[in-house]
């Protein structure tokens, strides 16, 4: 009996597992194939912000004329405001330039002239002649100390030939403050180059003798 069962159990699992092997082999349909990754991976763009429409303010500007006539008429009459006096005229220099400006005047004028360099007195420059000459006075110092002798100076004579400045080239302590006086009274004649006035330097000589 145990013999009979145990065959029949060995009988049927042969059976089955005849048809667990055979039952495929026989199938028709196809597996379906399996989905890949990229299928559930969703691209989403990314949305660029619109700009706001610019709105142009094309309400044409009015510019006030305070001078233009007044379209509505007043309520009254009011007192006119004082005007100061402007002076649209400016004289420069001999001449006259209408119209006002913010700049001052002094940047309006020319620069002034610089005064014409002194030349030296030789070659074509002659040396102007004396017309007015001063006698130098003797200190009392000096003659009593019997001082005696020649003082030179160096004088810059100006175009109307005043002496204009005076320096002393040669010294005598005692003479030379006498010598600076008086040739500083002296006059001369102007010197002209090419027709115009100009300065001279020149070198004059005070003598100093006892008597």
């Amino acid at each position: 009996m145990r013999t009979a069962t145990l065959m029949m159990s060995i009988f049927a699992h042969v059976i089955a597992t005849c048809a667990l092997i055979i039952a495929p082999l026989y199938a028709t349909d196809t597996l379906p194939e399996p989905r890949s990754a990229t299928e559930f991976i969703r691209v989403i763009p990314l949305a660029t912000p619109t700009p706001p429409p610019v709105k142009l303010d094309r309400t044409p500007r009015v510019i006030a004329n305070t001078d233009a006539a007044p379209i509505e008429a007043p309520d009254g009459i009011r007192a006119e405001e004082p005007v100061e006096p402007v002076n649209d005229a400016l004289e420069i220099s001999g001449a006259i330039v209408f119209g006002s400006s913010d700049v001052p005047i002094a940047e309006l004028l020319p620069p002034p002239s610089s005064p014409p360099q002194p030349v030296r007195v030789g070659g074509e420059i002659r040396p102007p002649q004396r017309v007015t000459d001063v006698t130098p006075i003797y200190p009392q110092i000096a003659r009593a100390a019997r001082v005696e002798g020649i003082v030179i100076l160096e004088a810059v004579i100006a175009e109307d030939g005043a002496v204009r400045d005076v320096r002393v080239l040669r010294s005598l302590p005692l003479l030379d403050a006498a010598a600076i006086d008086a040739v500083r009274q002296w006059r001369f004649t102007p010197t002209l180059l090419n027709g115009q006035p100009v300065p001279v330097v020149m070198t004059v000589t005070v003598a100093f003798k006892l008597r």
